[in-house]
């Protein structure tokens, strides 16, 4: 915007010193060959009263002497059509002239200046005299100059004063677009400083209350999740209670364990729904530890199921755009729907490779289980088989949110693979980004 300010006060700017010197240039030359005509006209015109005289040896030594010394040749044509003087041509102007009227005339490299003398007996006789283009032009060149010089001298101040003009315009902008980017990264503390012009300041005194908005709606939507969740803590103590009343000890102490892993998730909800916004510069983790890490907690189970259960991880640190809880959350989704809703013995795979085209990862998790319903639709909480529906949505979320997507596909053989994209961080993103822009240039 600081260029186009600039520009568009430069062209103005251009446009009517163009309108102003142009025609002002024309005006010095025009004024330059009327001086030169003038002071030749005037050193002929000295010579009438001898011309109109008719002594024609007294006409001769007066024209030689104004020869000798004046700055142009003068030369007399008299009526009979003798010449006194520089000789000259006898032009078709001399002949216009001797019907007595005072020319100037074109002539190659310069004018000749005729001046009718009437008067004498025998008619008008005609002095003539030349000017060159030199002469004719003389001064302009430096005149020209002084005005090319004072036309970039205004560009120069116009430039100037386009450049304070459009600091001054785009500091508060660029406030703004600051703000903008920081509420885009999750930074939801942040304001925009309220200064600029009229509108400017509106803007940033609706992005500061937009942001306020925003934050108290997710304080809101976080504390209510949390209250939900609590109130969960009532139940599960009364679950406990019942457990502790069973009289078969093994029964009692599985059931007793399923109910404080129940309350961690429960207390785990309550965290993550108080934990502050993550920005998206922080929102980053290592895919290959926490699929690791998440793998290893789902594998008692498929052990204990007789699930054939198959992983394959990369052997070195695989950064993703996603922090680690978000990511847990994501593949414990997958690998909950498939030990939920597959019978036992079920196989499924679980593969996370790096995506040399976005700089992320790819993960996938397949099995060969009945697969998706034939009326299955996708949406947040649409389910075919009596679930919540949301394990898939979260799962979609997640991905999105890392600069990825999801999509389904079927399983050679039967059942379903679910291929996440994960895209790269920030910084890895705005290295790939200036590395490009540098192969461009």
């Amino acid at each position: 915007m600081r260029a186009r300010v600039i520009l568009l006060v430069v062209a103005t700017s251009a446009l009517v010193l163009a309108g102003f010197l142009v025609p002002l240039a024309l005006l010095v030359r025009t004024t330059a060959a009327d001086r030169a005509v003038s002071a030749a006209s005037m050193e002929a015109q000295a010579l009438v009263p001898a011309v109109a005289g008719t002594d024609p040896e007294q006409l001769r030594r007066t024209v030689d002497q104004a020869n000798a010394g004046a700055a142009h040749r003068m030369t007399v044509f008299l009526p009979d059509g003798t010449q006194v003087g520089a000789p000259a041509p006898r032009s078709a102007a001399v002949g216009e002239a001797q019907a007595g009227q005072s020319l100037s005339a074109d002539l190659p490299g310069g004018k000749e200046v005729l001046v009718a003398v009437a008067g004498r007996s025998d008619g008008v006789a005609v002095i003539r005299t030349e000017v060159t283009d030199d002469e004719l032009t003389e001064g302009v060149g430096s005149a020209w100059l002084t005005l090319a010089l004072l036309g970039g001298g205004v560009l120069l101040v116009s430039m100037i004063v386009a450049d304070r003009l459009a600091r001054s315009m785009i500091r508060p902008l660029s406030s703004v677009a600051v703000l903008a980017e920081q509420l885009a990264t999750g930074d939801l503390a942040a304001r925009a400083e309220v200064t600029g012009s009229r509108e400017v300041r509106q803007l940033a005194a609706g992005l500061n209350r937009l942001a306020q908005r925003i934050g108290g709606l997710l304080a809101h939507e976080r504390e209510a999740v949390a209250d939900l969740s609590h109130r969960l803590r009532t139940p599960l103590t009364a679950l406990r209670i019942d457990v502790d009343g069973l009289s078969d000890p093994a029964e009692r102490a599985v059931l007793a364990a399923d109910v404080d892993a129940l309350g961690r998730a429960v207390d785990e909800v309550i965290r993550l729904a108080r934990r502050p916004p993550v920005p998206i510069t922080a929102r980053v983790c290592d895919a290959a530890t926490v699929v690791r890490e998440r793998a290893e907690f789902w594998s008692p189970l498929a052990d204990e199921e007789e699930r054939p259960f198959e992983v394959s991880l990369p052997g070195v640190p695989l950064v993703v755009g996603l922090d680690g809880d978000s990511l847990a959350t994501c593949v414990d989704a997958l690998l909950g729907n498939i030990f939920a809703y597959t019978p036992d013995g079920t196989p499924l795979l679980v593969t996370l490779d790096r995506d040399a085209d976005s700089g992320g990862a790819t993960l996938v998790v397949a099995d060969r289980g009945p697969g998706l319903g034939p009326d299955w639709q996708p949406g947040r909480g649409r389910s075919s088989g009596g679930s919540t529906g949301l394990g898939l949505d979260i799962v979609h979320r997640t991905a999105a949110a890392s600069g990825g997507a999801m999509h389904l596909e079927r399983t050679p053989g039967g059942g379903l693979t679910v291929v996440v994209a994960l895209g790269p961080s920030a910084a890895q993103q705005l290295r790939r980004d200036v590395g490009g822009r540098h192969r461009r240039q």
